[in-house]
């Protein structure tokens, strides 16, 4: 006769380790939504200046070109910016790289288009610091 053995308990379900928050998620979170706001607001922003209205300041000197290129600059830069927003939240390496660069340019965009709107483009270019440094550390690959 065999020796008599302890009931075992009910198998464990498995945990699944994306289902738990991993660190810095919030960061990433944040990243996508002030990416997509900083991509809505460029949007506005350029349509604006690629129109010629009367809200930037008046007779800007700008380092290159005029008001109506920078205006299509930054539709398509806000357009890239909503893209890899969504990105973002679908949790695809290529949505992180696509946020990192679309926030790049537009930080270099916003300090040249300084002449145009200076206090804005000082806090748009602020909140792209914030958001390339919560894509660069907080946004890659989770190894267990």
């Amino acid at each position: 006769m065999s020796a008599p053995t302890a009931p075992s308990s009910a198998p464990r379900a498995g945990v699944r380790r994306d289902a738990l928050p991993a660190e810095g998620g919030g960061w990433v979170t944040f990243a996508g939504i002030v990416l997509v706001i900083l991509g809505v607001m460029n949007v506005i922003y350029g349509i604006g200046a690629i129109d010629d209205a009367n809200v930037y300041v008046a007779n800007a000197n700008f380092v290159f070109s005029n008001l109506n290129t920078w205006g299509w600059c930054l539709l398509v830069v806000g357009l890239v910016q909503v893209f890899g927003a969504f990105s973002i939240w679908n949790r695809h390496e290529l949505g992180r790289w696509i946020g990192i660069a679309a926030a790049s340019v537009n930080a270099i965009l916003q300090l040249l288009w300084m002449p145009a709107f200076p206090f804005l483009a000082a806090s748009l270019f602020a909140l792209d610091i914030l958001v390339i440094y919560g894509l660069i550390v907080y946004g890659g690959r989770r190894t267990a």
